[in-house]
C-alpha cells in the first residue's frame, strides 16, 4: 500500500510531507522523505489512502497497477529511508511503521495536516524547567553542606543532616516517585498514588471492576456520556456506531418508552426485545444490561463527541462533517445537519433542549435550530493564530456558550446573539507550555461558577468565570495529542480524566494543603491512579473516562450515594465499569 503511495508520488513528483499510517488509522508519526521532499498520507473510510498534494485529495487504492507489478514492495520499502523529526533517526520505510506509537485520535490527524505541526514527546515546560532549576538547588545544597563538614568536622553533622533531607525532599517531589500497590480485593486492579499524596487513607483504593462492556466496540471509543438522569450511557468512536447502554433497573422503563412511540414496523422489533433472553447468572452484579439497548448507524467517520438532553434526545458528531440526533425510542436517525469542516464539540442548550452548540475546524461556532433544522446564529473564531476550534460547550447554565482552541484559548460569547465576550488565555507562565496548546475539553463546575479545560500540555486546570483566573492546575495525567477530557464527580468534589499511559487519573477538586505542608493551593500533584485489571483484553490510551452523574442510583446493588461509580473506555474498544468493594467483598 504504502509502495503504490510511493510510486504515484514518486510519477508525479509531489512534494509533500508524509504522516505514515497504518492500515487501521492507528498509527502515525512525522518523516521527511531525503530524496522526495515531503508528503502525505491519510486513510480514509474505505481502507484506500488520500494522498493530499496542497488541498487536491486523490484516493489511492493498495492494489499496484500492472504496470508496477515487477517492483515488490518490500524492494522499494528498503530503498527509501525516512527521517524521524522527533529523534532525527534515519530508518528504512520497511521498519519505520513497527516504530511507530499507536493511539492517535483521528483529529489530531486532521490537524496535524491543517497545521503542518507535531508535537512528540517533549518535557513539560515550565514544569520541567522549574524540576531542573530545583534539582540544581538541590546539588548546589549538598555541595555547601560537604564543604561545611570538609571545614568545621563533626560540629557540622546536625547541618549536614539537614540538608541532606531537604535535598531528599526535593528531588524526591520532582522525581518519578509514583509508588504502585495491588488492590486487595482480588480483581488486581492496578492502583498507583503520586509521590507527593501523603496518604493513607485513599478514596479510590478500593475499586473493583464490577462490569466489562467490552465485546461490542471494535477500535477505539473516543467518547462517553451518561444522560443526566445517570440511567443511559452513549459510547461511540473508531467503528462508526453510536451505542447506547442501559442501567439495568431501568431497562424496563426505556422499553416501554421504546414500544409506546414505536410504529407499526417497529412494533414487531419491539416485541422481539420482551423476549430477549434473561442475563446470565454470572452477571448478577452487573449495573448495566450486558448488551446496548441501542446501536445506532449512518456516520461514515469516526464519531468524535455525544451530548445528551434532559429528554434523551442524542446528538452525535463526526469526522464526516455532520451532526445527527436520535432518541431512544426511535431506531432511526431524526435529523442530520450538515458542516463544512469536521465537528469537535457539541452540547444540547442546557434549559431548552431545542438549541444546540457546534464547533467546528472551520474556526466557527454555531447555534442550530433543531425544529427548523438550520443555523440560528453563529460566530467565527478570531485572532492570528491556529483559531481550529477543539472544544465547545455552554458554561454558567447556558448564559455563555465556549469555544476551545488549537492555539490554547477558550472564547466565551453570550448565547443570545452569540457575541463576543471574552477569552482565557490557557497555557503556563513560561516555559515551552506557554504558547498555549490544544484545548481537548471544556466542562462547567456544579454548582459553581467556574470551568474545567483540559489542554494538551498534558494539564488540567480550574479557572474562575468571575474574573477569569486560574484557581488550580491539576498535574499527573498525561495528554499531549489525544482529545481526551476531564470532568467532575456529581458533587464537583473529584476530577476525573484518562491517561495516554493506560492509566485513570483522580484529584480533590480543592486542593487539601494540609496533606503536605510544601503544597501550594493553586498546584495539584496529588493523585490516585488506577488500570484496568492486566487480565483483561483492555491495554493502551484511556481515551475517556467519567463519573456516574447521580450515585444514588446503585444503593440498591450494595452502593453508598457518597461512593463514585466510575466507567473508563480505552484505545482497544474496552469499556470498564467500577465501583467500591460492597461489604463482604
Amino acid at each position: 500500500m504504502l509502495a503504490t503511495v510511493y510510486m504515484i508520488c514518486m510519477r508525479r513528483k509531489w512534494p509533500f510531507l508524509l504522516t505514515l499510517v497504518g492500515r487501521s488509522g492507528r498509527y502515525v508519526m512525522l518523516f521527511e522523505l531525503k530524496s522526495l521532499g515531503q508528503f502525505s498520507v491519510w486513510p480514509s473510510v474505505h481502507g484506500n489512502f488520500v494522498v493530499t498534494n496542497d488541498k487536491s485529495p486523490a484516493v489511492v487504492s493498495p492494489v499496484q497497477s500492472d504496470t508496477e507489478a515487477a517492483i515488490s514492495d518490500s524492494e522499494i520499502l528498503e530503498g527509501i529511508f525516512v527521517k524521524n523529526l522527533d529523534t532525527g533517526e534515519s530508518v528504512p520505510l520497511s521498519e519505520a511503521e513497527k516504530l511507530i506509537p499507536n493511539g492517535v485520535n483521528p483529529l489530531a490527524l486532521e490537524i496535524m495536516r491543517l497545521t503542518s505541526e507535531y508535537i512528540g514527546e517533549c518535557s513539560d515546560g515550565e514544569d520541567g524547567a522549574a524540576q531542573e532549576s530545583t534539582t540544581q538547588a538541590a546539588s548546589a545544597q549538598a555541595e555547601a553542606a560537604a564543604k561545611i563538614v570538609k571545614h568545621k568536622g563533626k560540629l557540622a553533622f546536625k547541618a549536614l543532616k539537614g540538608k541532606v533531607k531537604s535535598v531528599k525532599k526535593a528531588l524526591e517531589a520532582h522525581g518519578d516517585n509514583d509508588t504502585e500497590t495491588e488492590s486487595e480485593n482480588g480483581d488486581n486492579v492496578r492502583f498507583k498514588v503520586s509521590g507527593s499524596h501523603r496518604g493513607p487513607p485513599y478514596e479510590y483504593d478500593n475499586l473493583i471492576l464490577r462490569q466489562d462492556l467490552s465485546k461490542e466496540h471494535s477500535g477505539p471509543v473516543w467518547t462517553l456520556r451518561f444522560s443526566t438522569d445517570g440511567r443511559l450511557m452513549a459510547s461511540a468512536g473508531q467503528d462508526l456506531t453510536v451505542r447506547v447502554w442501559v442501567l439495568r433497573k431501568a431497562k424496563s422503563t426505556f422499553e416501554d418508552m421504546r414500544n409506546k412511540y414505536s410504529t407499526k414496523e417497529g412494533g414487531e422489533a419491539a416485541e422481539a426485545s420482551r423476549t430477549t433472553p434473561e442475563r446470565p447468572a454470572s452477571e448478577d452484579d452487573a449495573l448495566f444490561d450486558p448488551k446496548p439497548f441501542c446501536s445506532y448507524t449512518g456516520h461514515t467517520a469516526d464519531i468524535l463527541d455525544l451530548a445528551w438532553s434532559k429528554n434523551y434526545f442524542l446528538l452525535s458528531a463526526s469526522f464526516d462533517k455532520t451532526v445527527r440526533l436520535w432518541h431512544v425510542s426511535r431506531q432511526e436517525c431524526l435529523a442530520c445537519f450538515q458542516h463544512t469542516e469536521f465537528v469537535t464539540g457539541i452540547a444540547f442548550h442546557p434549559r431548552d433542549d431545542r438549541y444546540f452548540l457546534s464547533g467546528s475546524l472551520d474556526a466557527r461556532l454555531r447555534l442550530w435550530n433543531i425544529p427548523d433544522k438550520k443555523v440560528a446564529l453563529w460566530n467565527e473564531v478570531e485572532g492570528t493564530g491556529n483559531r481550529l476550534i477543539t472544544a465547545a460547550g455552554f458554561v454558567q447554565n447556558g448564559k455563555y456558550a465556549a469555544a476551545g482552541t488549537y492555539d490554547g484559548r477558550c472564547l466565551l460569547y453570550e448565547t443570545e446573539y452569540l457575541k463576543y465576550h471574552t477569552q482565557i488565555h490557557v497555557r503556563s507562565s513560561r516555559g515551552k507550555n506557554s504558547k498555549g496548546r490544544k484545548i481537548t475539553g471544556i466542562v462547567p463546575m456544579p454548582g459553581e461558577d467556574k470551568i474545567l479545560i483540559a489542554s494538551n500540555d498534558s494539564r488540567v486546570r480550574l479557572y474562575d468565570l468571575k474574573d477569569l483566573s486560574m484557581v488550580c492546575k491539576y498535574k499527573g495525567a498525561v495528554n499531549r495529542s489525544s482529545q481526551i477530557e476531564a470532568s467532575f464527580s456529581a458533587d464537583g468534589s473529584h476530577i476525573i480524566s484518562g491517561s495516554e499511559n493506560g492509566f485513570v487519573y483522580l484529584w480533590r477538586t480543592m486542593n487539601d494543603v494540609s496533606r503536605s505542608p510544601t503544597a501550594r493551593r493553586d498546584v495539584n500533584d496529588c493523585y490516585e491512579s488506577f488500570a484496568a485489571p492486566v487480565s483483561s483484553q483492555g491495554g493502551g490510551q484511556v481515551t475517556a473516562a467519567v463519573f456516574a452523574p447521580v450515585p444514588g442510583l446503585f444503593a440498591d446493588e450494595g452502593i453508598s450515594e457518597n461512593q463514585d461509580v466510575l466507567v473508563a473506555a480505552d484505545y482497544n474498544g474496552c469499556i470498564h465499569v467500577y465501583s467500591p468493594a460492597s461489604r463482604g467483598q
